[in-house]
């Protein structure tokens, strides 16, 4: 006897990246911020402390100051952080076809994660699989994220399979897609040194997560393995070291470093060196042509076309340095793409 057909499942997929304000004015950079700086993954205070100091004092002080970096940011079509992710998840949705439902959220204001998750409820799909926009997994990024997402389908009365992609360190499209970017760099220009600069966090934050306390801020990071898999500053040093073999870089010719570290009253050390010192005493050891990449992020943003492209280029000329070029973003480069759905298969 025939059995009835089997109806036809999709697959969700959710691609989250951190946010962005819904324009560059104060009153929706204030907004941003305050979501952002008063989430207890990113700002690991106590909830009575962190919320006065940061809503406040910090948060007040600083959206003025952020909106006017904003507005240099924002281009004819907005943020690039948003319209590079909707860019990725068309790209993505038309890849793998009509048997996926891509949708596209922010941790921090909108498109909201909720959003893009109901999203995926209302095309019924069999099981998500999150993937968040962040290469290296830190709690304050990729952990962010998935308490945010079990957050919201704890309410849902039917909860579908959900897994995640927690880290794309070493991931081959990934890695593939700075490289042909780098290469396209350097092709164009006769560079002295290749700087890797990542996102920092606070020290206690690596610490924190450390598996039987095997990391120690040191040489444990020379290799990546099953202790320090989750440690977000051995995943950023082995990301290096990925780029520069298929840059073809010797361990000479390339430094990492950190950037946007959130100074504070309490000044706890966050994980060094720090990109802004380690440029400016560059030109003085003869190192005048710096190539520099950000490979915690994929899409252009804040960090990378303001701060990196733009800041640390004057940092780097008024200390003496003669020429210092941005690698842009993966953004929706077709490599990439082509990466991010075989990411998606894989899993």
């Amino acid at each position: 006897m025939p059995t009835p057909a089997s109806p036809q499942r999709r697959i969700g997929v959710l691609l989250v990246n951190l946010g962005t304000p819904d324009s560059p004015k104060t009153p929706d950079v204030r907004r941003y911020l305050n979501e952002f700086l008063t989430d207890g993954r990113v700002i690991d205070m106590p909830a009575a402390v962190r919320y006065p100091l940061f809503q406040g004092l910090v948060v007040p002080l600083r959206a003025p100051k952020s909106a006017k970096i904003y507005q240099q940011l924002w281009d004819e079509r907005g943020s690039p952080l948003l319209y590079h992710g909707l860019d990725l998840q068309k790209l993505v949705q038309e890849k793998l076809g009509k048997d996926y439902a891509v949708a596209f959220g922010m941790r921090y204001q909108n498109p909201s994660i909720e959003k893009a998750l109901e999203e995926l409820r209302e095309a019924a799909v069999d099981r998500i699989i999150v993937l968040p926009l962040f290469p290296q997994y830190a709690a304050a990024s990729t952990g962010s994220v998935q308490e945010k997402v079990m957050e919201i389908v704890s309410k849902w009365w039917v909860v579908p399979s959900i897994s995640f992609i927690s880290t794309f360190t070493d991931d081959p499209g990934f890695i593939g897609t700075f490289v042909t970017l780098g290469k396209q760099e350097m092709a164009k220009h006769d560079y002295d040194h290749v700087v890797f600069s990542y996102h920092g966090i606070p020290e206690r934050h690596v610490l924190k997560g450390s598996h039987n306390n095997y990391c120690k801020l040191g040489t444990c990071c020379n290799s990546y393995n099953k202790n320090n898999r989750y440690c977000y500053r051995a995943q950023c040093y082995e990301t290096s070291r990925q780029l520069a073999a298929g840059l073809g870089l010797s361990p000479e010719q390339y430094t990492t470093t950190f950037q946007s570290r959130l100074q504070s009253r309490l000044r706890d050390p966050w994980l060094q060196p720090y990109t802004d010192e380690v440029l400016k005493e560059m030109p003085a050891k003869g190192i005048k042509n710096v190539l520099a990449f950000s490979p915690a992020f994929v899409a252009d943003c804040l960090e990378t076309t303001i701060e990196v492209g733009l800041e640390f280029k004057e940092m780097f000329e008024e200390a003496g340095g003669t020429h210092w070029q941005l690698v842009p973003s993966l953004n929706s480069h077709p490599q990439w793409v082509e990466g991010v759905v075989n990411m998606i298969h894989r899993n």
